[in-house]
């Protein structure tokens, strides 16, 4: 039994049942230990919620610099954007599921200070529209909206992909990037990839 191996079983029954859906007694039982073998490995159930929601919202953080400071035009920033959070919800599925429906669980001031990344993000995404559309590259009447529009497309990949369908998660990535560009008024190219 390691920290690692209760986290990751955590992380499936919060994704199945959601946070407030598991006790810790599951989690156990899925392990096969004792509930009390559990607190070697973390302090509380909370602690579960907050360190899965901590590494998934600084990752997609992370994965939006990255594609961001990389630099290029709006529309190749905006596709690397949109391409990178699609990614991560086909294949972080689990987690995407959790952070997006328990992250409201978490105590006060982590749930704040997870919420405020989770901003972070959409604000930086909403600046990369904003500055397309002073650039005339983008033609859309509310950088938030699209904003919005684009990473709720993105989120809905965690509830429908898996690994078995008929598309691999790169397909899917690709073809929602071209999506958020469509929303901002750009028809995708071969090269904005």
């Amino acid at each position: 039994m390691t920290s690692a191996r209760v986290l990751d079983g955590a992380l499936t029954l919060f994704a199945e049942r959601g946070y407030h859906g598991t006790a810790l007694s599951e989690i156990a039982g899925a392990l096969g230990v004792r509930t009390p073998s559990l607190y070697n490995h973390m302090r509380s159930k909370h602690d579960l919620l907050e360190a899965i929601i901590d590494a998934t919202t600084a990752g997609v953080l992370e994965d939006f610099h990255a594609v961001r400071d990389a630099g290029g035009d709006p529309a190749d920033v905006l596709f690397r954007a949109a391409r990178v959070y699609a990614y991560r919800h086909a294949t972080h599925r689990r987690e995407a599921l959790v952070v997006n429906r328990d992250t409201s669980s978490l105590d006060e001031p982590v749930r704040s200070s997870m919420q405020a990344r989770r901003r972070e993000h959409e604000h930086a995404l909403r600046a990369v529209i904003a500055a397309g559309v002073e650039q005339g590259v983008f033609v859309v009447d509310s950088p938030a909206l699209a904003s919005f529009a684009i990473r709720e497309l993105c989120v809905s990949i965690a509830r429908w992909f898996s690994e078995d369908g008929p598309l691999t998660a790169d397909q899917v990535a690709d073809q929602y990037a071209g999506f958020a560009l469509r929303i901002v008024g750009v028809q995708p190219t071969s090269t904005a990839s």
